[in-house]
């Protein structure tokens, strides 16, 4: 599914697929605090991407410590076929009442925002914090699609946005909720073109 944007911008949801293997200018990867590697998508993109990721990522602790929730850093992909890596920490999901939204959205922006100033022009998004950080992805899907529909708004570079997703029930609910923005939004800020199966 693509949402083409007013703007002349792209969203793209796709799955199910393998991060790793995206050739946009920059993957988002949902770290931990440490930014030194963990399970799930942040171990997979560390290990796909080798040890020039880790180097960077030990450099940038040396002088941060830990990187908050809802923040990004930028790093070399390594041996990736993306040439960065944003690195950004999801919330860890409680009862959704303790600032969750704002920090997933602020994910999303932040890494917009990190990739427009070093002028990328793409770049593709895990499910943040809907593995071992526990946040629903029904709740999480349409946090993650409208703040990157808001941070594409004031893009320089970044045209497009791509949602590349883990398995059959995370795609779909990517989509429901990308068609529920839609039908809820009087004046939609998006067109959306179903892929031809």
């Amino acid at each position: 599914m693509r949402l083409l944007l007013n703007n002349a911008k792209t969203i793209e949801i796709d799955g199910p697929a393998d991060i790793t293997r995206e050739t946009t200018d920059a993957i988002v990867n949902a770290a931990n605090s440490s930014l030194l590697g963990g399970g799930g998508v942040d171990g997979a993109i560390h290990r796909a991407g080798g040890p020039a990721i880790l180097a960077e990522c030990r450099l940038i602790v040396s002088k941060i410590r830990k990187l908050p929730d809802g923040q990004a850093v930028i790093t070399t992909g390594g041996q990736l076929a993306a040439k960065h890596v944003i690195h950004t920490v999801g919330p860890v999901y409680g009862d959704g009442k303790h600032g969750e939204a704002e920090a997933l959205a602020s994910c999303h922006r932040e890494s917009v925002r990190l990739a427009d100033e070093h002028g990328l022009s793409s770049l593709s998004f895990p499910a943040i914090s809907t593995g071992a950080f526990l946040y629903p992805v029904t709740l999480a899907a349409p946090v993650a699609i409208s703040a990157t529909i808001e941070a594409l708004t004031g893009t320089k570079h970044v045209t497009k946005c791509r949602f590349v997703l883990f398995d059959i029930s995370a795609l779909r609910a990517f989509e429901r909720a990308a068609e529920k923005l839609h039908r809820l939004n009087t004046t939609p800020p998006f067109k959306i073109e179903k892929a031809h199966s």
